[in-house]
């Protein structure tokens, strides 16, 4: 699996980012593109101690905790968490910008050895910490064609 600490995979991304319009269609699900922008935003805050996900216990966090980093892509329409559901409209500029700044500060965290536990997954290595980003935006990018 590719990770977003790599600088391949990193420049992959923020090209297939930069290939968005505002006109681009999603091919599944109901987010239209500039919420779509918005929720990839979550995880990487998550990452970065910023989000907004509060600790909670999942009972079966365990059995989805490797679907998150592994090789296998993940299925269209899975369920997502209710802070990361994007309902509001929102502008497709100011969440491109927004999720670039972020990719970006995620990156430059590559070196890092500590991080802080996923507060519903629990501890990632840096190594699952940097596939599972990828892993999102890439879903997601392919949603929408890029």
């Amino acid at each position: 699996m590719k990770s977003l600490f790599e600088n391949n995979a990193y420049s992959e991304i923020k090209e297939r980012l930069n290939n968005l319009t505002q006109e681009s269609e999603g091919r599944w699900g109901k987010m239209d593109v500039a919420q779509m922008l918005h929720h990839c935003q979550q995880p990487l805050k998550v990452s970065l101690g910023k989000g907004n996900l509060k600790k909670q216990f999942f009972p079966l966090a365990f059995l989805f905790k490797k679907m998150l980093y592994n090789d296998n892509p993940w299925k269209q329409n899975l369920p997502t968490a209710k802070a990361f559901k994007i309902k509001d409209s929102k502008d497709f500029a100011t969440e491109k910008y927004e999720l670039a700044i972020l990719i970006d500060k995620f990156h430059e965290k590559k070196n890092e050895t500590q991080w802080e536990p996923h507060p519903v997954f629990g501890k990632f290595t840096p190594q699952q910490w940097g596939q599972m980003q990828y892993k999102h935006l890439d879903h997601h990018l392919k949603q929408f064609g890029v």
